[in-house]
């Protein structure tokens, strides 16, 4: 089964953050499913272990007035910006019950993401040696894992309409000859955010070939501590 949670509004970074901690030790120790949540935060700049400060252009002024904040974390990968009308993916998933392991992992995020652009209409496509999704020249999903006993944590941000100019605030993954695109900018318009999380957890679902159960209240979430809300599980449902 691959449990795939939809968290509305905007869910702030550092508890998103540290409630993948915990799910990861809580997947761990056998008590929960596979899982992704799905969300959206508000304006940030994250820097991976291999990231660097001076590959935040925007200034400490700047970013004040735009309401950005920054954060070192601890998955792979360089800086990247998370915002508002960006779909991002956070997978707790147990790399032991799954073949191919970290390598098959990713490449599985890429394919299904690649498939869920497909689906709007979007021909885009992964590079052996660059991590993401690419349509053109240009990056429309970024992903950085994170594994700890076998768990993963961290995943993906997909570029469904989000402001792009807060890109231009970073060196994007540290790439320098490249641009950064997002479904609004090559449909014309914005398809919904949620529309979007279902298509994805319906690929992921089948990249990983597990059963899907899409969970539309966080409700269960609660017992966790990473989202306030009522614990009934309202709205549940399970495809093959």
């Amino acid at each position: 089964m691959l449990r795939v949670s939809w968290l509305p509004g905007l869910t702030p970074y550092e508890p998103a953050w540290r409630l993948q901690e915990r799910l990861a030790r809580a997947r761990g120790e056998g008590r929960l499913p596979d899982l992704f949540l799905l969300l959206q935060h508000p304006p940030v700049y994250t820097v991976g272990r291999s990231g660097r400060d001076d590959e935040i252009l925007l200034d400490p002024d700047a970013r004040r007035r735009l309401g950005v904040q920054v954060f070192h974390i601890d998955r792979g990968g360089k800086v990247t910006y998370h915002g508002p009308g960006q779909l991002v993916g956070y997978g707790i998933v147990d790399l032991k019950n799954l073949p191919g392991g970290l390598k098959r992992y990713v490449h599985g995020l890429e394919e299904a993401l690649v498939a869920t652009l497909a689906r709007f209409g979007i021909a885009a496509h992964r590079e052996d040696g660059n991590v993401g999704v690419w349509v053109g020249r240009e990056k429309i999903a970024a992903i950085g894992i994170r594994v700890s006993r076998g768990i993963t944590w961290h995943g993906f941000a997909l570029n469904v309409a989000p402001d792009l100019a807060f890109f231009g605030g970073i060196i994007p993954c540290g790439i320098t000859d490249r641009g950064v695109t997002s479904m609004a900018r090559l449909l014309g318009h914005a398809p919904p955010l949620e529309q979007v999380a279902r298509v994805a957890a319906e690929e992921l679902a089948r990249v990983l070939d597990r059963q899907l159960e899409w969970v539309s209240d966080p409700g269960w979430l609660s017992a966790w501590g990473g989202v306030p809300e009522s614990p009934d599980l309202r709205k549940v449902e399970v495809r093959s």
